[in-house]
Order: structure tokens, then sequence, then C-alpha cells
């Protein structure tokens, strides 16, 4: 069967000279040519536009409209060097028209048509692929909150430095982590910390040349690169520069906030060769700082290597006792300051190591709590009073109060304290449990006064307050907490009956506290003078203490009969400042 198109074109071939149908089938191929979704042009050998569609025109209209509009001129500049060369080519073209950008990619074919040289272009406008290519790109290499290049870029540009290195290039690399960002984000909300890590990364980007740069590497994280660098003090100043910038407040939803910057530096070649070996020592040097004054910085040196092992073992060795369940617990009592009777017990974890000596918990609580070991850690010493509750009871009494600490950082995890609110009620005993956490856990934007709190109210499990006064609350804070017992820090307590001040500060919490119906318990008594000061100026009932007694391990306690007349006679009799009783000894504390 033969196409109905092809007799269509043999009639109009017949009828070529009537001007008529020619006129109406050229007028024909215009409205096509004009209405193409492509747009399409011709240019002459001068560039002059031949033809241009309304489509290629709305393109041309707007470039003339753009604030630069030089795109005609490279247009023409375009055709002639494409003329004179006879090739094709494609080619990407920007018009930024308005607030919208349009991206066209543009075909050129120089042609030769009755006698002449022309070019013809057809343009498909690839705006959006092209700001979907941006946008994987951006999210690729740059952080979206703070819009700083990511990892990869900087770890690229210093791998880059380091190939082209003839050997004199000198630059240094700074590790910047922000100070307390957890309790910042805790206490003023995820937007706020959201608001301070982009205006931090404003500040210390400020005066950067073009050839440093600043990452966002994570959280709170930041690297700078400072290329190229003549020496070590020049590093150090303008480290000091961005310290001090840093110190002024940031104004972030109405919030006034102050926050610090633990920056450690490294140079090359002198601290490393490759960029996993100098953000590394870095990264030392910063925790170094951590661990000291924070809000300072350090160029690392070889000490820091050795301090970093040293923590890796500590790091391993936590992780077998963890595996290998060699913690076990010290007891140290609370007791009524005014009748010498034992009101409870706190109990205290601690590490035997390989040799068996017993580690004090400064050595691997915080450690425990940074590798997120410290779940796992609390669940153990629950399970270790369990296992000693027969020896709590026959030396303690039946009845005392058995208190636990928790961390800040589980206090508002709803997914570790419910299944701990389960394991103490699955002991039998939750009646008995005192669960002792830091004051921001009430105060700070976490789920524990809201959600957490009344799960163990309902099991009977009392709640304290400890370290009292060193956090972020204020005794107004007290008026919406909800606790059973304070205890005051013992940085209030030291020397007490020597500081009018710290004398105040008490009297003030123990008046709120009392109206508020909570028990104030005095920490860290050690001498006779600090007892007699809280037994003479004050109604507090309550303290705990290396006066009274050292954490006690209970299997100590099997060789000690405990004997009550002879250890009251003994508290009332001797000098103010002998003698010191741990339990052991003055075993017979009433219950």
């Amino acid at each position: 069967m033969q196409s109905p198109y092809k007799n269509d074109f043999q009639t109009a071939a017949t009828q070529a000279g009537n001007e008529s149908a020619f006129e109406s089938e050229l007028n024909i191929l215009k409205d096509i040519f004009r209405l193409l979704p492509t747009g399409v042009t011709v240019q002459d050998e001068n560039g002059e536009f031949v033809l241009v569609n309304d489509a290629a025109a709305a393109a041309l209209q707007m470039a003339t409209a753009a604030p630069e509009a030089s795109h005609l001129n490279d247009r023409r500049e375009t055709c002639l060097e494409l003329l004179r060369s006879g090739r094709p080519a494609v080619l990407e073209e920007s018009i930024a028209g308005g607030k919208a950008k349009q991206v066209f990619l543009t075909s050129h074919r120089p042609v030769r048509i009755a006698e002449r040289n022309l070019l013809i272009s057809s343009s498909t406008d690839i705006s959006e692929q092209k700001a979907f290519e941006e946008h994987l790109f951006r999210s690729a290499y740059y952080d979206e909150l703070t819009g700083l290049p990511t990892r990869r870029v900087i770890e690229h540009r210093v791998n880059s430095l380091l190939k082209y290195d003839s050997g004199q290039g000198l630059f240094a690399l700074a590790f910047l982590d922000v100070d307390n960002f957890k309790h910042i984000n805790d206490y003023y909300g995820h937007s706020v910390g959201d608001g301070l890590l982009a205006e931090i990364a404003k500040r210390v980007g400020l005066d950067l040349r073009d050839s440093d740069i600043l990452s966002r590497i994570s959280g709170d994280e930041f690297v700078l690169l400072l290329n190229p660098v003549q020496s070590e003090s020049e590093v150090a100043e303008f480290i000091r520069f961005i310290l001090q910038r840093l110190k002024a407040p940031f104004f972030i939803d109405q919030s006034e906030i102050f926050a610090s910057t633990s920056i450690g530096v490294s140079l090359y070649p002198e601290h490393g060769r490759s960029y996993e070996e100098l953000r590394q020592n870095a990264d030392i040097a910063m925790y170094r700082v951590k661990n000291g004054s924070k809000g300072a910085a350090a160029f690392f040196d070889a000490s820091m290597e050795r301090e970093a092992l040293a923590r890796m073992k500590v790091e391993q060795a936590l992780r077998v006792a963890i595996l290998e369940k060699r913690f076990c617990c010290a007891f140290q009592p609370k007791v009524d300051i005014r009748t010498q009777e034992l009101m409870g017990v706190e109990a205290l974890v601690r590490l035997r190591d390989d040799e068996g000596v017993i580690q004090a918990p400064s050595t691997f609580i915080n450690l425990a709590t940074e590798l997120g070991l410290i779940d796992e850690l609390t669940h153990l010493v629950l399970a270790e009073i369990v296992k000693s509750i027969d020896l709590i009871n026959e030396n303690f009494g039946p009845d005392t109060t058995i208190s636990m600490n928790v961390a800040a950082k589980q206090a508002g995890n709803l997914e570790f304290m419910r299944p701990f609110a389960e394991a103490i009620e699955a002991t039998g005993f939750p009646k008995r449990f005192m669960i002792e956490v830091t004051e921001d856990a009430f105060v700070t934007k976490t789920h524990f006064q809201d959600e957490i709190l009344p799960i163990f109210r309902k099991l009977g499990v009392k709640i304290s307050i400890d370290d009292f006064g060193i956090g972020y609350s204020s005794l107004s804070a007290l008026a919406d907490i909800t606790a059973d017992e304070i205890k005051i820090d013992r940085s209030f307590i030291t020397d007490i009956h020597k500081r009018p001040r710290s004398q105040g500060i008490l009297r003030a919490i123990e008046s709120l506290s009392e109206a508020l119906g909570m028990t104030v318990i005095a920490e860290g008594i050690e001498t006779f003078e600090e007892l007699a000061y809280l037994q003479a100026a004050t109604k507090i009932r309550y303290a705990q203490g290396y006066y009274f007694s050292k954490p006690i391990f209970l299997e100590d306690l099997k060789l000690t009969t405990p004997r009550a007349s002879e250890a009251r006679a003994s508290q009332t009799s001797r000098p103010a400042q002998e003698n010191r009783p741990t339990y052991s000894r003055a075993g017979g504390y009433r219950r």
C-alpha cells in the first residue's frame, strides 16, 4: 500500500509552479518552525539572526533583559568562530533572568544553503536537570546546615597539596570541637544548636584566604586548612584570634549563648605526611585541650601520641572488663548526723584490673560514657546489687535505701531508662531503690521529667538530684522538680565553717528544699569542723563522706562483727581530728 503522504508530495510537486499552493505549503512550514518546542535559530555569516522561532525568541528576550546582557554578543562570536572552522559543536548556555536561571544545551551546525554560509542552532532547556545535578553535587560535597565543604573536599585538597609538594611547602591542619555542645542542644533545643553551629562556621570563616578551607566533618566538629603558612607562631596567632572571636556571645532565637571551642593543630611536614596522620594528630591535640581547660588550643607533640596509645589500652581493657564482668560495688553509708542512724547506702562501681587492683571510677566512667558502654555498665551494677542483697540486708538492714547513679546521658534516654526500670522492678524490691541523676536531667529539654520520671514513680523508686549546685539550674528551677532528695555538692561543703558565702547558699537551698518536701544530703563530709557546723548552724539531718566511712566492700564486712554500742561510744569520746572511722571499724551505725 502506498503512503498517502507520498501521493500528497507528488501532487505538490506537480503543482510546484502554482505560486499560491507553494505559498500555502511555505506558511505551514513557517508555522511548524515557529511552534517547535525546541528553540531553533539560523544565523548568517555576519552572526545576524535570519530565522528565530518562538521558543528561541523567548530565551533571547530573557537574555536581553538580564543585568549582564552579553549572551547575544557571545552567541555572535560563537557563530563566527564555528562558521570559520566549519565544525559542529554542542555547548551549554546559561541565561540568568530575574530570579530564575535557565540552562540550555545548544547544538550548532554550520551548513551552506543557496550559496550562503549559515549556522543552524537548536537549544533544549536542561535547567531542571542541571538544578538536580547541582543539588546532588552540593549534597555530596557541601554541608547543608553550614554551607561548608564536607570531609571529602578538604581531604582531596590536602592530598593534592601533598601530591605536588616539592618539599618546601608548609601548611597547618586544625581540628575544632565545640565544648559541651550536647548540653547546649539538650538545654536550648536542636534548632538553637544548629543555629549555633552555623554562626560558629561564619565567625571562623570571616578572615580566611581563598587558599584556606574550613570544613564541617561531623556534628560539632570542624577541620580548618591554613595554606600556606610561614611558621608555627603565625598559626598560633591566628588560632588565638579565632578563639577570642568565639568568646563573644551568640544570639540565636532570642537566646544568648556563650560557647567555646577546643582546637588541636598539626603542621605539615613536622606532624605528618598524609591527611589521615595530620588529622589524627590534630584530633589528639584537641583532646588534650578537652581534658584540660577547654576553650583553648594546643599544637601536637610526641607526648600526646603516647597518651593516646595509653588511652587506647585503657579503652581496650574497659571493653574486656565489661565483657568479663570484672566490676564490683562498694557501698558508702548515708548517715543521720544527729542520731548516727544509717538511712541508706550508695552503690559505687569499681573495676578490678588484671592484677586484681581496684580502680576508682574516675579512671573509666567518662570513657565508658564516651564509648557508649555506660548502659551495660549500669546494668552490671544493678546485677551486683541483686547478687549482694543478702549481705546488704545483713550489714545495713533489710529496709535500707540503695542508691544508684545514672549518667546524665542516660537519664533523658527513654530507650535505656524504660528497660532499666523494668530491670529494677524484676529485682522484687524496687521500692528500696533511689536513682541519683544530676540536676540538668530535670532542666534540660529531655524526656526525663515528663516521660521517664512517672515510670519510676509508679514503681515506688525514689529520685535524688546528685551534685546539686554545679550544673545548669538555679534555685528557682527547683520549683518545677519533683525529686525526693537533693545532694548538695561537696564543693559547697568543704570548709563550710570558714566560708560565709557558701553558708548563705546552703541556707537558701535548705529552706527551699524544705518547702518543697525534699530531703537534703550533704556530700563529702571529711572533717569534724564541717560536721559540727552542719549540726549547729543548719537543719540538715543527713550526710555522707569519708568522715563517716569510705566506700565499703561487702566481702570485707564478713570478717567484721558489728558492735553498735562500742561504735557509738567511740564516736562521742574521740578527739575532733583523730581516728576517722570506716564502717568496718565503727560498724554499728544504728539502723
